[in-house]
């Protein structure tokens, strides 16, 4: 136990954590278990979920001119829903795999597999974060409830991905990019070609940013089984990869922009676009930092994905603002 004054107890920290998170220093210890199963120790998966809600809801705004007070809950319930639906992710990904966690180095501290937390437990935790998300999706327009049910489809599918696929990267993408196409039609009422154009270039970005994560693994992976496109392309062939998955998602961001901008409006075209342009320039500075042997250097370049994502937020909004 902590004592007042002490430093924080560590124990049962999860060893890719953020180090001085809030979870291991301040929650109260009977929940810390819980809040490591829904990464709250690692927000960068809840932003990676986040910003393509914020894409979508921001460039149905500018396509059709309109900011309703409700957008502003659309705004906020995207940011509880990413919270709650990566967390609710994260801990049937943990249920799923319990056994292939513990034997990963990087992933044995993990609640389950360090007997911190039983199934049990992390399932029905997963339920509660599940019923909190759906009670929130309610307050949406119908049609974005029904893309909100059927987003959990691939959700649940893919922590089985990587054993039968050595694309799993591709279910990532699919279950982590659906907000554009929520959050799109949360403003419009229905969906449209920005918002599937938005969604396959966030898809493009998921292999981007996840196969620079996955070189953390490969190792590991090799030896239990477990398929990534890091194992795939292996060292030599992962930077050019990368560059076509760069290209891929800054091209289909551009479209989106150009099918989302009104007509006529130059100026606004052209902040919309340096959107897409700031995008691909981060993710060309990632590539120039790119060492797929260094787990630090990986780790790192994975989490200044938040940053790469929140360019296009920032223009977006000062296009809606022009």
């Amino acid at each position: 136990m902590t004592h007042p004054g002490a430093a924080p107890d560590p124990e049962g920290q999860v060893s890719d954590a953020v180090r001085g998170n809030w979870v291991d220093h301040h929650a109260p210890a009977w929940s810390r278990p819980y809040l490591r199963l829904s990464r709250a120790d690692r927000p960068i998966g809840t932003w990676l979920l986040l910003l393509p809600c914020w894409w979508g809801l921001l460039l149905a705004m500018v396509a059709d001119g309109q900011a309703r007070w409700f957008d502003l809950w659309i705004f906020a319930g995207c940011g509880i829903g990413a919270i709650l639906m990566r967390g609710a992710g994260c801990t049937w990904n943990d249920i799923t795999d319990r056994d292939f966690d513990g034997s990963v180095a990087r992933t044995a501290s993990r609640p389950i597999p360090s007997g911190q937390v039983s199934v049990k437990q992390a399932l029905a935790w997963a339920v509660i974060q599940c019923l909190i998300s759906f009670a929130i999706l309610l307050t949406f327009p119908p049609m974005a409830i029904l893309l909100g049910i059927v987003a959990l489809g691939p959700v649940a599918i893919y922590p089985f991905a990587k054993r039968f696929t050595w694309w799993p990267q591709v279910f990532l993408g699919i279950a982590f990019n659906w907000g554009a196409l929520l959050a799109w039609t949360a403003h419009s009422g229905s969906l449209g070609w920005p918002a599937v154009a938005l969604y396959f270039s966030g898809m493009a970005w998921t292999l981007f940013y996840d196969t620079i994560y996955a070189h953390q693994d490969k190792e590991d992976d090799a030896l239990i089984g477990v398929k990534s496109t890091a194992r795939l392309f292996g060292d030599a062939r992962t930077p050019a990869m990368l560059a076509r998955f760069l290209v891929i998602s800054v091209a289909l961001m551009g479209i989106a922009v150009v099918l989302a901008a009104p007509h006529g409006e130059i100026g606004q075209l052209v902040i919309l676009i340096a959107g897409p342009w700031a995008f691909g320039w981060h993710m060309m500075w990632q590539m120039r930092k790119l060492d797929v042997n260094d787990n630090d250097v990986l780790l790192k370049l994975f989490r200044a994905n938040r940053d790469a994502g929140l360019l296009p937020v920032l223009f977006f909004a000062a296009a809606l603002l022009a």
